[in-house]
Formats: C-alpha cells, structure tokens, sequence
C-alpha cells in the first residue's frame, strides 16, 4: 500500500519530546504497533511516530480509512479533535489546539458570510454549520484547561519568541511565567531561555515584581476639610490604583476588540439567517 505523506499536516502537531518518541519506539519493538494508522484516501492523518517506527524497524501495522471528509481543513480539525481526546496532551498543547481550531472555524464562517451561502452548489454537498468558538470560555472549554490559561497562552502566541515558546512546550516554564517573560523584548527572551530554567523563573519574577511597583495608588480627590478631620482614614480607603503598565493595558484592549468582533459576526450570521428564513416563507 502506498501512504503520503503530508507534510503539512505531520507539522500541524507538535512533535514527540524525545522521552516520548523513545518509550513509544520501546512499546512498539515489545508489543508490535498495536493501534491501526489511520488514512485519508493514500494520506496518512494519524499515527505519523508509529509509522516512522515501523518503518525503521520492519515492523508490520494495520491501516483504517476516514473518508468523512470533504477537504483538507476538515482533516485538520478532525486531528485536532483527536488530540484534545489524549491524556498525554499538556494544557500548552491543549490550549494551542484549541485556538488553532477557533482560526479555521473563524475562517470558514468568514467564507460563508462572503459567499453567502452553506453548502456547495456544484456538489450538492452540504457543507456542516459551524458554530463560532470566539469567546475565552469557549476556547477553555474544548481545550479542558481555565480561561485563564488560555488568556496567557493567547499572549505567549502573541508576543513569545520562539525559544520562549519551545522552552514551555518543553515544560522547563510554566504558562503563566512564560506569559510574563514574554513582555520582554524577543533578545533577552532568548537569553533568558538560554540561562535555563533558574534564569526563566528569575526573568518572570523580576517581571511581576516590576508590574507590581507599578500598580501604586491613584491620587483621590480631597474631602472637605471638616470630613478630612473627622475620617483621615477615607482617603486611603478611597484610593484607587493606576493603570498597570502599558503593555498590560494593549493586552486587555485587544482582547475586548476580539470579542467585539466575535459579537459582530455573530449578529452577522443571525442576520442572515433570518433573512433567509424570511425569503423562504
């Protein structure tokens, strides 16, 4: 049997830490590869590891065919559906699919407004509807970690340069300190990846510490002078702190433009549907 591969697809995912690839490679010489690789057609979507292995190594494996799909962003978002299902999966991991697969939904409802259609005319196939996964609840919920978590991971793709990212996919840092890190600029990213893990802890509290000097209390208007004298307590208990740093404020200003933008398509696609309920009656 001939089986492509696709080499988009094959770098959709992450890759196996080393660790990994070698306790698979070790269950595979014991057990045989126990699980079938699964194909698109002569494409291979699942099992991209087992079947380098067995290659390597003369080891014979079974294949199944999924043919439930009408292109290749199906395929994707089938493969992503299928890792999020994996306990192996880490939360970094889990929250990068997640977001990936809001960016083909987004995309394809995009398309389909554009069009103004949901199906294919020239097939008669009819074309699934897609509910938008805009909202950080959302993302959080198919991904199976906090909205929290998807927010830092939101700024780590955003911002992070690339040591960054690799270090938390490595898990020498942890998401939220890696959130921090990455608000400095990409060089000294990179040099703190380089100095290790002591040297990323270091880089991320010295951020938070200096987000923290930051936040000092507003001045409050002052009270009469006769309140003042009864309550000098009231001004500090009035106090209000100052607008974080700036990058912390970009942050949040775009995040309420996404979700203005998810709210629009939203009454878009609402529209049109009514529009097209109306048409029909």
């Amino acid at each position: 049997m001939s089986i492509i591969i696709h080499e988009g697809l094959r770098a959709y995912i992450d890759p196996l830490t080393e660790h990994e690839y070698a306790a698979l490679e070790r269950s595979i010489l014991t057990e045989g590869c126990r699980d079938a690789l699964v194909l698109w057609g002569e494409v291979l979507i699942d099992g991209h590891n087992r079947y380098a292995i067995c290659q390597r190594h003369n080891i014979p494996f079974k294949t199944i065919q999924n043919d439930h799909f009408n292109d290749l962003e199906d395929v994707q978002l089938w493969m992503i559906d299928n890792h999020l299902a994996r306990r192996s999966v880490s939360d970094f991991q889990r929250g990068m699919l997640a977001l990936r697969k809001k960016e083909i939904i987004s995309m394809r409802i995009k398309a389909q407004d554009e069009n103004g259609t949901s199906g294919n005319e020239e097939t008669d196939i009819a074309v699934p509807v897609v509910k938008p996964t805009q909202s950080r609840q959302d993302i959080a919920r198919v991904a199976g970690i906090s909205s929290n978590a998807v927010l830092q991971i939101e700024k780590i793709q955003r911002a992070a340069a690339p040591e960054l990212v690799q270090a938390v996919r490595d898990g020498t840092i942890s998401i939220s300190a890696a959130a921090a890190v990455a608000t400095l600029p990409s060089n000294e990213q990179a040099a703190a990846v380089a100095g290790g893990r002591k040297e990323l802890q270091q880089a991320a509290k010295q951020v938070r510490e200096k987000i923290r000097e930051q936040k000092a209390p507003a001045k409050t208007s002052k009270l009469p002078d006769s309140q003042d004298a009864e309550n000098p307590s009231d001004t500090n208990n009035g106090a209000m702190d100052q607008v974080s740093e700036s990058v912390i404020l970009q942050q949040r200003i775009k995040a309420l433009e996404a979700e203005n933008a998810a709210l629009i398509e939203k009454i878009t696609q609402l529209n049109a549907a009514l529009s097209a309920a109306t048409a029909t009656n």
